[in-house]
């Protein structure tokens, strides 16, 4: 089960409207908007995202990792690398 369960219709209508603003754009720059305008928007993009990528993370460590920490052995700590690494990748964008 994942872990944004609880939480999906949220991420969903998130997505959603992120979708909106890449269209947004996509429209911006078929009308030749000027470049700066589209950047802030794109800058917008890339925000909404982050704080959904976090949104979903805090959703795994809460859900996923907890629950594997508790039952402890191979799967807590293949889950807490697990976390680490998307930790890892999500800093690096």
């Amino acid at each position: 089960m994942a872990g944004y369960t609880e939480h999906k219709d949220d991420v969903i209508r998130r997505l959603r409207r992120i979708e909106g603003q890449v269209r947004g754009v996509q429209r911006m720059v078929a009308e030749d908007v000027y470049c700066v305008d589209v950047l802030t928007q794109v800058s917008a993009i890339n925000a909404a995202l982050r704080s959904c990528a976090v949104t979903l993370l805090d959703e795994h460590l809460a859900c996923c990792v907890t629950e594997a920490v508790a039952r402890g052995g191979d799967e807590a700590n293949t889950k807490v690398v697990e976390a680490t690494r998307a930790i890892a990748r999500l800093i690096r964008t």
